[in-house]
């Protein structure tokens, strides 16, 4: 447990703090965290960090609660697993997920903890990760998807001082940087998050002095609290007291052949508390899948996804916590034993928003979504320059892909977008200008998304036409279950990968590979999944299919699917729509709540014959 070094230990006046103050605290703190990233943007130098804006800040109060933030990271778990002194200067350092309490879930991610003094007394915390696109390890960006242990990750930096009252450990960092393939974008990107660790905490500094520690204290709690009520309120709403809910998704494998892995999630409320309970679960993976995820972040990302869909306007932060309880089982998928491989856990981050989805929504049918989160796909491209200016140097591309977003009781699920919503495309003229690329086709792909009343989004294909010799890795997921539908909507579209080479063949290709050899002229096509469809398609209004089927989301024959008839100008035809409409009533089969395009043991059976891969083996017991 961290201890911490105060020069002034009076307590606080306890003060009242009126509606216009609180709001300026409030809207100072939210100013600041936008800040925090700014100036990690401009001053990062990896395309994973700087583009595509993979990084994660929070501002917290003197307890470590997060206030203001965007989801991903544990402050009071950190501070639970750090055994040393903490004062006024340090900025603390860790990529290490089993020496802070899964505060964060991979070696990939350096988190940046920075204590918030002023006149003498901590007044709160500033923290910030991001993803390094490499810290060293077997494979390059630091993401083998046959790893069994975290070992085979890179280097793993255990929680220390990376700055002790204000200086610099040169020589650790040093040692740091001499474990990773970019040691200049590491550099980069670590003084970026500290840099914004540092602009946050003199926003706070600025607002102690304005409006007194007290006040300011008194503001943050003021906050906490209401949060704390309006989550109250939503639970009660949304859940029966006594009433115990429980939904089941699947990841696909885990990289090494074993698969699908079983996610359960039960949740039954007791009173003012519901209870969220992770066993039912596939103990934990061989291969580097696991989300290792504490009770906090399990609180976090619940409490994110009920006030996204119910209440949005709530800004949400840790005050509801005490609200939430919650079981993960040891040795589990969730909680696996050190020193199991965690790098590809971003597809576990993607599940646990579609059991969120799968358990609202069950009790509540105006909150249930499709399936169509499901994964955050990777793709990894490396490799050093044969000839011209550049002959003999290095690259290396880190990049997020992007997939259909659900059908939801609101709308469509937009097409080809990020699970994150801050995430961002790395433009295709950035790709071509920095790596021996071309980007033959980047289009969302029609008939992609389940149909329904509200279509699921539709997936995206990329090709990649590479113009040196290189490696490439690939992590996805959904290639061989779908992303369900729901309230009489389709699944979405599976993804799938698969490789031009240079002899003329296609190679099909799996969700998850490392260092798979490539050639110059070959071509990699990246196809991503589509969002499950929401509501009966047969609602759906037969001019907006129309205006769809003339955009290029959904072709002629996909139209079909609604019961919607085209004249050959692309007009509806409503004699023959209103036909169609009627027989297919009458022919189909009932409609479902959740259509999983079939039961996990016939898509297993049919997994080679659809999609040209092998089912995986059932995953063994960790004993």
């Amino acid at each position: 447990m961290a201890t911490i070094t105060e020069t002034n230990t009076t307590p606080l006046d306890e003060v009242e703090v009126d509606v216009v103050t609180l709001d300026l605290i409030e809207n100072g703190l939210r100013n600041a965290r936008y800040e925090m990233d700014e100036v990690l943007f401009r001053t990062a130098l990896s395309p994973g960090i700087r583009e595509q804006h993979d990084e994660f800040p929070l501002i917290a109060d003197a307890q470590g609660r997060m206030v203001v933030g965007q989801f991903g990271l544990s402050v009071p778990d950190f501070l639970e697993n750090f055994p040393g002194t903490i004062e006024e200067g340090d900025v603390l350092l860790t990529s290490d997920p089993y020496s802070c309490g899964a505060a964060i879930s991979h070696a990939n991610d350096w988190l940046v903890v920075t204590p918030i003094f002023f006149e003498g007394r901590l007044v709160g915390w500033a923290a910030m990760f991001g993803h390094m696109s490499d810290v060293g390890g077997k494979s390059p960006s630091s993401m083998p998807t046959d790893a069994r242990t975290i070992y085979e990750e890179g280097v793993v930096i255990p929680p220390f001082k990376l700055y002790k009252a204000g200086r610099l450990d040169t020589d650790a960092l040093n040692i740091i940087m001499n474990q990773v393939r970019q040691p200049q974008w590491n550099r980069a990107d670590l003084n970026g998050l500290v840099a914004a660790t540092r602009i946050a905490s003199r926003r706070v500094q600025e607002m102690c002095r304005r409006f007194g520690t007290a006040t300011y204290s008194a503001g943050l709690d003021a906050l906490l609290d209401r949060n704390y009520r309006a989550m109250k309120t939503l639970l009660s709403v949304l859940f029966e007291d006594g009433e115990t809910v429980s939904f089941t998704d699947y990841i696909d494998d885990d990289g090494v052949g074993y698969g699908p892995f079983e996610l359960k999630l039960t949740l039954t409320r007791n009173g003012d508390k519901v209870l969220l309970d992770f066993s039912g679960s596939s103990p934990q993976a061989p291969g580097p899948i696991n989300y290792y995820i504490n009770e906090n972040l399990a609180r976090m990302f619940f409490g994110i996804y009920v006030i996204t869909v119910a209440d949005p306007q709530i800004l949400w932060n840790d005050g509801y916590y005490p609200l939430i309880d919650v079981v993960i089982p040891d040795k589990s998928f969730w909680k696996p034993q050190f020193p199991a491989a965690l790098n590809a856990r971003n597809h576990g981050i993607g599940r646990l928003f579609d059991l969120f989805g799968g358990l609202l929504g069950q009790k509540t049918p105006d909150l249930l979504n499709a399936a169509g989160f499901s994964s955050s796909p990777h793709f990894i491209y490396s490799g050093r320059y044969r000839s011209g200016e550049k002959k003999g140097q290095s690259f290396q591309l880190y990049s997020i892909g992007f997939g259909g977003i659900p059908g939801r009781p609101i709308g469509d699920g937009p097409d080809g977008y990020s699970l994150w919503p801050s995430f961002m495309n790395i433009p295709c003229e950035y790709l071509e200008s920095y790596y021996p690329m071309r980007i033959v086709k980047w289009e969302t792909i029609p008939d992609t998304g389940g149909v329904g009343l509200h279509r699921g989004g539709n997936g995206v294909e990329v090709v990649y036409h590479f113009l040196e010799d290189g490696v490439i890795t690939i992590h996805d997921d959904r290639w061989l279950t779908y992303p369900w539908g729901v309230n009489g909507g389709a699944p979405g579209a599976r993804g799938r990968k698969w490789i031009e080479r240079a002899d003329g063949t296609h190679e099909v290709l799996p969700s998850k590979l490392h260092d798979l050899p490539v050639l110059a002229g070959e071509a990699l096509h990246f196809i991503t999944w589509g969002g499950g469809g929401w509501g009966d398609p047969l609602e759906r209004a037969p001019e907006l299919v129309a205006l769809e089927v003339a955009r290029g989301l959904v072709s002629s024959e996909g139209a079909a699917l609604y019961g919607v008839v085209l004249t050959d100008d692309g007009e509806v035809d409503a004699a023959a729509t209103d036909a169609l409409r009627a027989e297919l009533r009458t022919t189909r089969p009932p409609l479902q709540v959740f259509d999983r395009g079939g039961e996990i043991d016939e898509i297993l059976a049919r997994a080679l014959e659809e999609t040209g891969l092998e089912a995986p083996t059932p995953p063994p017991v960790v004993l």
